[in-house]
């Protein structure tokens, strides 16, 4: 189990228990980091999966908004959100990228300009252009991207649906790199799509930001020799198992 998952089931006892609430503040990173032997940038990961599931909202700097606060009903869909999140680890490649077709393709053509999920789309862009970054730090930065962006349509179940995704996409686009012929060249290829998609939703083209995904997402198979997900699903859970 991934040490951000160890700080996710935390919270969950943590809410199921009665110990926090709605309401309240989640305690000090650098508090939980200690009392559960992980490090603060697995906490740090572990609350930006709950803000993707609308569980909580993070400030910024000192006095009555600062801290990690929970926002989020703490019953059974907090619950049931949780273990999504956390059972999703290894799903089968075909599932995830139908999935990932249907959630993305609505979400990047609802995309409201307004939301900050953008600016942190921008900012995730331009963490992955960065020279040299390594082909686990991209993939892992290309997974939250997709989140960010399916975010901005405002759709709490969409974004929930997505973060708890996440470490399943960065599985399956990790798994699939030993069948690449090229990584630098997928690699150049991802990021100027990203910045099409990206772009797309700025400029109001719904449509055009919504084929763009479905494209990006489906190409990275193909790329890999595969002509379909199913088939690379199989190939993936044949090699690790």
């Amino acid at each position: 189990m991934k040490a951000h998952q160890i700080v996710l089931q935390w919270v969950e006892r943590e809410i199921a228990g009665g110990r926090l609430e709605i309401g309240q503040r989640l305690p000090a990173e650098r508090a939980i980091a200690q009392q559960l032997e992980v490090s603060r940038t697995s906490v740090r990961e572990a609350i930006r999966v709950l803000e993707a599931m609308g569980m909580v909202r993070s400030g910024v700097g000192s006095g009555p908004d600062a801290g990690t606060l929970i926002t989020a009903d703490p019953s059974a869909p907090f619950t049931s959100a949780m273990r999504l999140h956390l059972a999703t680890s290894h799903l089968p490649a075909a599932d995830i990228v139908q999935t990932r077709v249907l959630l993305e393709s609505w979400a990047v053509e609802h995309a409201k300009l307004s939301s900050p999920s953008l600016d942190s789309a921008l900012a995730l862009l331009e963490a992955m252009d960065v020279p040299d970054i390594s082909a686990e730090r991209f993939l892992e930065l290309d997974a939250e991207f997709h989140v960010a962006l399916s975010q901005a349509a405002g759709n709490i179940l969409i974004s929930t649906m997505m973060g708890s995704l996440r470490d399943s996409i960065g599985h399956y686009t990790l798994d699939m790199i030993s069948n690449l012929p090229d990584w630098s060249a997928t690699a150049a290829r991802l990021r100027s799509e990203h910045h099409g998609i990206y772009d797309a939703i700025r400029t109001a083209s719904p449509s055009l930001a919504s084929e763009l995904v479905v494209a990006h997402i489906e190409g990275y198979y193909r790329e890999a020799g595969f002509s379909s997900p199913e088939q690379a699903g199989a190939e993936i859970i044949e090699r690790t198992s």
